[in-house]
């Protein structure tokens, strides 16, 4: 039998647990970790909730909350549901068609994109009402995507969120910080995500928490879309898009998504 000195086993262990805290540390490492995860998933599901500040003339900090689910199929499926209140939106993508349609405009837009979910996100950026929250996350290309700004990066530590043990990431960039909580061992899955707008006056965040986290396969059916009979279809820049923003007309800009 091999004998090992409490000094020697000591050292060991000291030498693994400082092995552990280099590898948690390392805030990339988690992150490519959890964009390796959710882009070797063929299907994914999940339920959110969203909230998003915007900031007054006066200084005043409102935020707008929004809950939500969504369903994707890699690589060119996806259904988000999103319900707030003052809009309730839900966009379908079969592969070829994207269509969004307002329950409260009682109207939907559709336009022709193929290549995927991530050519459809990429299209469809830079329309605040037709954002996706943290569609970022669902990119196959995240962990670039995400880390295409930033300047400085750091693991605070660990964190809990809905009594969920996670890694607590923060990361720096030139117009915008933002920090995720990411589910510690076998399933790195995001269940936080805060981004701060440094440009806007008072710095409004974006808020995003995601719970029930599923790999289970999911139905063609459920990534078709049919119009309400009473839903009328309007153009990608149509007035009536501003009923489909998670914030009512008029309101200050928000925090970037």
């Amino acid at each position: 039998m091999i004998r090992v000195s409490a000094a020697t086993a000591a050292i060991a262990i000291l030498s693994l647990a400082a092995s552990e805290k280099a590898r948690a540390d390392d805030p990339a490492k988690v992150l490519k970790a959890m964009s390796d995860y959710l882009a070797g998933q063929k299907s994914l599901s999940a339920k959110f909730d969203s909230d998003v500040e915007v900031v007054t003339p006066e200084l005043q900090k409102i935020q707008f909350t929004s809950s939500g689910e969504m369903k994707m199929n890699r690589p060119d499926k996806l259904r988000v549901r999103r319900t707030g209140g003052y809009a309730e939106v839900e966009l379908v993508y079969d592969g070829k068609t994207v269509s969004l349609y307002g329950n409260n405009a009682k109207a939907y837009v559709q336009a022709d994109i193929a290549g995927g979910t991530d050519k459809m996100i990429d299209t469809l950026h830079g329309h605040s009402s037709a954002g996706l929250p943290g569609a970022d996350l669902l990119l196959s290309n995240s962990y670039d995507e995400l880390m295409a700004n930033v300047i400085q990066g750091s693991h605070i530590g660990q964190g809990v969120v809905d009594g969920v043990e996670c890694e607590h990431l923060a990361f720096r960039g030139p117009d915008t910080d933002w920090q995720i909580w990411i589910e510690t061992g076998a399933k790195p899955v995001p269940r936080k995500y805060v981004i701060t707008s440094k440009t806007v006056t008072g710095a409004p965040q974006y808020t995003l928490r995601i719970r029930d986290w599923k790999t289970d396969a999911i139905a063609e059916a459920d990534f078709t879309f049919k119009p309400p009979a009473d839903a009328t279809k309007v153009a990608l820049d149509s007035t009536a898009m501003v009923e489909f923003d998670e914030i009512p007309p008029g309101t200050p800009a928000g925090a970037k998504k």
